[in-house]
């Protein structure tokens, strides 16, 4: 009973997978499926291939089937699948079908239930991977925002700063005031050392000048005339 009805199966899945499917032996075949998946839209990848190996056991369908799952040769290594770390996780995900298949053809469901399983894995690891990009390049984005954002105003904060200003305020006017005193100190002292003929003639110096030359010239002809008399 259990060889004619895998039998059965096996010509139904070949009509099913007519260029996936590869016999092993007369109980062992292999099946190629091509998941259906979308990359993120910065990622080029082709979508990838695992392979599903089937052994029935002498009493299949009422006994499991022995499975394994494998990538093509040479296959490019797929970032969001491993089978080397995923494929006990997919395998566990079809023990419930099997369970519940048990005595009847349950090959192709197998082959749509590790299909859905690959891609539901694979589009939950891209997603992920999109979120933490998404949640970076918001972190990012709120950096750069708050280097346009003020802090915001408390009451504690205002008075500080009115206080703070208040002092700038009278230190600036004191700086003011310190610089012209000293600049009028500059000027009275260069009026003082360079005093117009008006300043002196209203001081009283200009006369004093005259006379002192016109004493020094009287004595000067005095001499000349006490000479000539000598003569």
């Amino acid at each position: 009973m259990g060889i004619e009805e895998q039998k059965e199966e096996r010509e139904i899945l070949e009509s099913i997978y007519p260029d996936e499917i590869t016999d092993v032996s007369e109980t062992e075949f292999r099946i190629s499926i091509l998941l259906d998946v979308t990359p993120p839209d910065d990622e080029q990848l082709d979508p990838p291939t695992i392979i599903l190996t089937i052994q029935y056991p002498p009493n299949y369908p009422d006994e499991a089937p022995i499975l394994d799952i494998r990538m093509p040769p040479n296959a490019p290594k797929y970032p969001y699948l491993d089978i080397q770390e995923d494929k006990d996780r997919l395998l566990s995900s079809l023990q419930d079908t099997i369970e519940e298949n048990l005595g009847m053809a349950m090959i192709f469901t197998l082959v749509s239930t590790l299909k859905d399983g690959a891609e539901l894995l694979i589009t939950e690891r891209a997603n992920a991977k999109q979120a933490l990009a998404e949640i970076a390049a918001q972190k990012e984005e709120e950096e750069e925002n708050k280097k346009f954002q003020g802090e915001a105003v408390t009451r504690e904060s205002f008075l500080a700063w009115r206080e703070k200003f208040r002092r700038e305020l009278a230190e600036e006017e004191q700086r003011r005031v310190e610089e012209k005193e000293a600049e009028d100190k500059r000027k009275k002292v260069k009026e003082e050392k360079k005093l117009t003929g008006k300043e002196l003639w209203q001081q009283g110096l200009v006369g004093k000048v005259e006379e002192d030359d016109e004493g020094h010239d009287a004595l000067e002809g005095m001499e000349k005339l006490r000479i000539a008399a000598a003569s």
